[in-house]
């Protein structure tokens, strides 16, 4: 099993990519698909913002690609939980798909042409490799998480990574609030 972290993350890709390939062609297999999606994706996220997000922009240079992916991520857990609260027999379910299809490739693109290469580039084999092993460990302690379910410190690592200040003596719903004002600007 591959353990350099950027190999992990794209394998991870392409699972989700499947997966959405899967919803939109099989919509009977919804209802047992959707908790699938948002465990994994919810993991992923959480591993790459507390394991690989700080690395990349510290070490690799990727300190404006991280901040902006970072965004990204926060959208696509909003899009993530409409997602997830919509009936799977709906109307509306493929529309909901389809914005949470479209915003989380062009967060796979990117992150595959600027984050990633920077990452295999500017860090060492046996570097990956140890990110590689925190982000196994953090995406499975991180499983079963939903949308949604950030703690104030997750919160504040997000914060972090998005280069957004001014936040450490906020609630954990101010910090929500900033958050999510921020990356939609």
């Amino acid at each position: 099993m591959a353990s350099d972290v950027v190999d992990l993350i794209m394998q991870d890709h392409r699972e989700v990519e499947r997966l959405f390939d899967e919803l939109k062609d099989s919509p009977e297999k919804r209802p047992n698909l959707l908790p699938v999606l948002t465990t994994l994706l919810t993991a992923h996220s959480r591993a790459e913002e507390a394991e690989v997000y700080p690395v990349a922009a510290a070490e690799a240079g990727e300190k404006e690609e991280v901040s902006h992916s970072q965004q990204e991520h926060i959208e696509a857990d909003q899009l993530l939980a409409k997602l997830a609260a919509t009936d799977p027999e709906s109307d509306q379910f493929d529309q909901v798909l389809q914005n949470l299809i479209d915003a989380v490739s062009h967060h796979v693109e990117e992150e595959e042409t600027k984050v990633l290469p920077g990452m295999r580039s500017n860090l060492s084999d046996e570097r990956r490799t140890e990110l590689g092993e925190a982000f196994v460990a953090s995406r499975k302690q991180h499983l079963g998480e939903q949308p949604g379910d950030m703690t104030r410190e997750q919160l504040a690592q997000q914060a972090g990574n998005a280069g957004i200040s001014g936040t450490s003596g906020l609630s954990k719903d101010e910090l929500q609030k900033k958050v999510e004002t921020e990356a939609e600007s």
